[in-house]
């Protein structure tokens, strides 16, 4: 049996997919809290915070096409992408520490720390991630065993992201202490996510296997390996996509914040857990950590609206749909698997990002104290988009061997970092676009928005984010790998494979 047709272990499969969960530490703390983290904590202006965001990923993405160049000329006997992960694991951790410590410096010094922290961050984000979403690609061949690779991966991500999601600010309010400390605070808790990224990234080293290589022996330089690209239409399409993708998850974290903490009535939470039952004793277990969920729900247990009224309650209203979201999203990604085979890869993602945009762009109808709804239309956005999270990658995989396909020479690693190039762009526009909206708006940090302040965040968090989701139906349509065409390359390609294999016996 060849290496394309065999099965992928339950361990192997789990290896895999705790480096994701890893590298979603840093990713989800970014998207969810960095922009109002560099604000509220640690003291810079909207604008400035903006400008060292979209630089430090633009430098990350310009960095990541440089990285699948190397990734892909990498030989060790660990193999092309794996020894990345190694390599990477314990810089991940201390840079991601200090990326969210705040010392005590001048305000020129402030801004030179985010911003070379910040840099040096994303610099080991892309010499991590960038081998590790290649890493995929080459351990298996079969199109339905990668599908439940990425399933089996996007499961976790989001498991970490319901930790990240639904816990970040509550350890951050536990660590803060009696005097709320939050600059000590985030460094905690940013330290315990710092420590649990290191060991993840050594279980995914020492628990997967690369199989796949070329069918080619001819060695292509970077220079063909990207003009191979420039002729790769579904290549094209994707980093169109991703770049639009990546900006909505970077801008969705800022706008869901303020949205939350701002445009929600604080109070309206009472109501709707009291009326789903969620007011017994049993919740309360010790003593409840100021500013966080447990303190929130102490308050509603008790019936104490002044108190609720007066908490941090923004933060917990905040998680609880960050939980919602991410809960529901690992349960519904186990479908991704089924639909894909059923349906195909395209299909699915199509009507995946159009349900998206169309609940989306619904929060803008909602009145501040309805929580109901915010819940509903949460949990909708998560059942529509959540099968489409591992297809994508899996779609990133599909590229890939289609550049082999039609050109003879497979570049894993440059398809993975030129896609990856789009994503660090996204994120970059994503984040800095809702810091200078913010600020366009009239954005005061930790003050009493203006009422045309809270329309802007009421728009951010609706229309913005649903016109974008539209975008990327868009293309969606237009990308030309439909399922037929899919199984036609997977098999062409294995055939290829092992006729080499033999011819090289």
């Amino acid at each position: 049996m060849s290496d394309n047709n065999q099965k992928l272990s339950f361990i192997e499969k789990a290896g895999y997919s705790g480096g994701d969960a890893a590298a979603n530490f840093v990713f989800m703390s970014m998207i969810l809290f960095q922009a109002n983290f560099y604000t509220d904590v640690f003291g810079l202006t909207a604008s400035t915070a903006a400008t060292i965001v979209l630089v430090a990923r633009l430098w990350d993405a310009f960095f990541d096409p440089l990285m699948g160049v190397l990734a892909d000329r990498t030989k060790t006997r660990w193999g092309r992408f794996r020894p990345w992960i190694l390599w990477t694991s314990l810089p991940w951790a201390v840079v991601m520490f200090l990326a969210y410590f705040t010392p005590s410096l001048p305000p020129p010094a402030m801004i030179a720390y985010a911003f070379i922290t910040n840099i040096l961050l994303m610099t080991l984000y892309s010499a991590n991630n960038m081998p590790y979403s290649a890493l995929g690609a080459v351990m298996i061949g079969d199109v339905i065993e990668r599908a439940k690779l990425n399933s089996f991966r996007f499961i976790a991500v989001n498991i970490a992201q319901f930790i990240v999601g639904g816990f970040t600010l509550t350890l951050v309010a536990k660590f803060a202490g009696a005097d709320q400390n939050k600059q000590r605070g985030w460094a905690i808790t940013m330290g315990i996510w710092a420590f649990l990224c290191l060991v993840l990234f050594l279980i995914t080293f020492f628990t997967t296997k690369e199989r796949i290589t070329s069918s080619s022996t001819v060695q292509a330089s970077p220079r063909q390996d990207f003009s191979d690209l420039l002729r790769n239409n579904p290549w094209w399409t994707m980093v169109a996509m991703t770049l639009v993708h990546f900006a909505i998850l970077s801008f969705r974290g800022g706008a869901r914040y303020n949205y939350y903490h701002y445009f929600a009535d604080k109070t309206a939470i009472f109501d709707v857990l009291h009326a789903l039952g969620l007011t017994a004793p049993a919740l309360m277990s010790g003593e409840a950590a100021p500013g966080g969920i447990m303190e929130t729900l102490g308050y509603i247990v008790h019936g104490d609206r002044a108190n609720l009224a007066a908490s941090n309650v923004a933060d917990a209203g905040n998680g609880i749909i960050n939980m919602i979201d991410t809960g529901l999203s690992v349960i519904v990604i186990l479908l991704s698997p089924g639909l894909a085979r059923r349906f195909g890869k395209k299909a699915v993602a199509i009507v995946g990002f159009g349900l998206a945009a169309l609940f989306s762009c619904g929060f803008y109808f909602l009145r501040p104290d309805n929580y109901v709804g915010m819940m509903a239309l949460t949990a909708l956005i998560a059942i529509s988009y959540a099968p489409t999270i591992p297809l994508i990658w899996a779609m990133f995989a599909d590229v890939a061997d289609y550049s082999e396909w039609k050109n003879g020479r497979r570049a894993t690693g440059m398809v993975f970092a030129t896609i990856g190039f789009a994503l660090k762009l996204g994120l970059a526009v994503g984040t800095s676009s809702v810091l200078w909206l913010l600020a366009y708006y009239g954005y005061e940090a930790n003050q009493a928005q203006a009422p045309s302040t809270l329309e802007g965040i009421r728009s951010l968090h609706s229309f913005y984010i649903g016109g974008a989701f539209a975008v990327c139906t868009l293309l969606l349509i237009l990308y030309p790998l439909g399922k037929k065409l899919t199984y036609q390359i997977a098999e062409d390609l294995m055939m290829r494979r092992d006729q080499g294999a033999v011819e090289n016996q």
